[in-house]
């Protein structure tokens, strides 16, 4: 998988990108990403890429022309990844629809994809009508920018790269996997402070084992039924 990210502020990523999944995914070479900083396409000599809206709102806007143009330019360089010759750009945004792990589930399926991260106010909207082809929000609150957002998705779509993590099967198990919260677990030692294991993950009895993991998973999941998509 190839990822592409359009972004103001490249080195913001130099540390999520370095460590622990997302750098053994890279590593593996099972994900591949370019920081694209579509301010070298800007047309002004001063490489400004906002300016006031119209209708005299509050804010900076970022202009249209340096994110077609960097579009323009990926769109020849990626185009034998491209699937029926469209390119499938993501703007992170909280108007978007809200990200989940199915959603991640789609996506790392995928041979490309490219992520618009915005800031200030908001780009220009003839970007999201005209290049834009899915918007998605990481949650019912607002960032300073896009940045953020689009570590996080890269996170949950390197994990689920096939030969990434040593047991797939923890991917799998995960919360939201089937709809349901993950339950708790537990490692060594037995006892700490008087605070016990509970004894049925012990027992070395496979069958009770997997019906307590049931048992707590629906208890967990039954917790928070308020919670929006869970």
């Amino acid at each position: 998988m190839h990822i592409d990210v359009l972004t103001l502020f490249p080195e913001m990523f130099d540390s999520p990108l370095s460590h622990s999944i997302v750098k053994r995914a890279i590593e593996r070479k099972k994900l591949s990403i370019e920081l694209i900083d579509f301010r070298e396409f800007s047309q002004d000599k001063h490489k400004q890429v906002d300016d006031y809206p119209f209708g005299g709102a509050p804010g900076m806007v970022i202009k249209p022309e340096p994110i077609f143009e960097a579009v323009d330019f990926l769109k020849e360089k990626r185009k034998e990844l491209l699937e029926k010759n469209k390119f499938p750009l993501i703007y992170l945004t909280p108007q978007g629809e809200t990200y989940t792990q199915q959603i991640a589930e789609e996506l790392s399926k995928k041979n490309y994809l490219a992520f618009l991260c915005g800031h200030y106010k908001d780009v220009d909207y003839r970007v999201r009508e005209h290049l834009v082809t899915r918007e998605i929000s990481i949650g019912n609150y607002v960032l300073s920018g896009g940045e953020l957002p689009a570590m996080i998705i890269i996170d949950s779509l390197a994990r689920l790269q096939e030969g990434v993590l040593t047991n797939i099967e923890s991917a799998y198990s995960d919360s939201f996997q089937g709809n349901t919260l993950d339950g708790p677990y537990y490692t060594r030692p037995r006892e700490y402070r008087g605070y016990k294991v509970p004894d049925v993950l012990l027992s070395g009895n496979h069958k009770m084992i997997e019906e307590w993991q049931k048992s707590k998973r629906k208890e967990f999941t039954e917790k928070v039924k308020g919670v929006p998509d869970v």
